[in-house]
C-alpha cells in the first residue's frame, strides 16, 4: 500500500503543506532527511519542528519528508522500520496526524540504543496523544503492518539518495543548519533566517 500525502517514486516521500497532486510551481520544497531513532533528528524536531510546521502553514515551503532506516541494520532491531510503517498509515489519515504524529514519536524517542519503536503497544499508545488519528483501521495497519513493504521500499530510496547522515535538511536543493557545532538543534530565529535569506 502506498500511504496518501506521498509523493516522489512509489510514494516514498511524505508532504505537508500542500497537495501532493497540484500542479507545478508551487511552494518551494524544505527537504528533511531523516532515521526515527536518531537522537540528532529528535533534538532538531524539538526545537524546530513547530517552527518547520508554522512557515509551512504560512506557504513559505512544503515539507518533504525522507526516512532512512539505518540505525536498525547499525544498532540492531526493527523500531525505525516499524515506526516509519506507522507513520505510513498516519498519513493516510491525513497531513495534520502524520506531521502531529511525528513529533509525537520524536518527544517521546527511547535512547538510540533501545528499539522501542518495534513495539506495536508503544506506536499505538503514542498515537492516542494524537488528535483523530485513532481509528480500527489505524490500528489494523498497525499491527498488520500494512504498510510495511511501503516503509522497506521508503528506507531503500533513502540508502540511494547519497545522504550520508540525519539530520540533512536542504531548502531549495541548498543545505540549512539545523545543528550548531556541539550537535546542538540552532534556535528557531537562525533557522528561518537562513529560509529568508534563500528567499531573497
Amino acid at each position: 500500500m502506498i500511504p496518501a500525502n506521498t509523493t516522489g517514486e512509489g510514494g516514498t516521500t511524505v508532504v505537508y503543506g500542500a497537495d501532493p497532486q497540484a500542479p507545478e510551481p508551487g511552494p518551494p520544497v524544505l527537504d528533511l532527511y531523516l532515521d526515527l531513532r536518531c537522537p540528532y533528528c529528535r533534538a532538531v524536531e524539538n526545537a524546530l519542528g513547530d517552527t518547520m510546521r508554522q512557515l509551512a502553514d504560512a506557504g513559505e515551503f512544503v515539507l518533504h519528508h525522507h526516512f532512512g532506516t539505518f540505525i536498525d541494520a547499525q544498532l540492531g532491531g526493527h523500531g525505525s522500520h516499524r515506526a516509519l510503517a506507522a507513520l505510513g498509515a498516519a498519513a493516510d489519515v491525513g497531513q495534520p496526524q502524520f506531521l502531529t504524529y511525528l513529533h509525537t514519536l520524536y518527544r517521546n524517542q527511547p535512547h538510540e540504543e533501545h528499539d522501542g519503536f518495534a513495539a506495536e503497544r508503544m506506536l499505538l499508545g503514542l498515537a492516542n496523544d494524537v488528535p483523530r488519528l485513532r481509528s480500527h483501521t489505524f490500528d489494523d495497519a498497525v499491527l498488520d503492518p500494512a504498510y510495511d513493504s511501503w516503509a522497506r521500499r521508503v528506507g531503500r530510496v533513502f540508502d540511494a539518495s547519497g545522504v550520508a547522515a540525519t539530520p540533512t535538511v536542504l531548502f531549495r536543493d541548498r543545505p540549512v543548519a539545523v545543528l550548531d557545532a556541539a550537535g546542538e538543534a540552532v534556535r528557531p530565529e537562525q533557522f528561518t533566517a537562513q529560509i529568508h535569506d534563500a528567499t531573497e
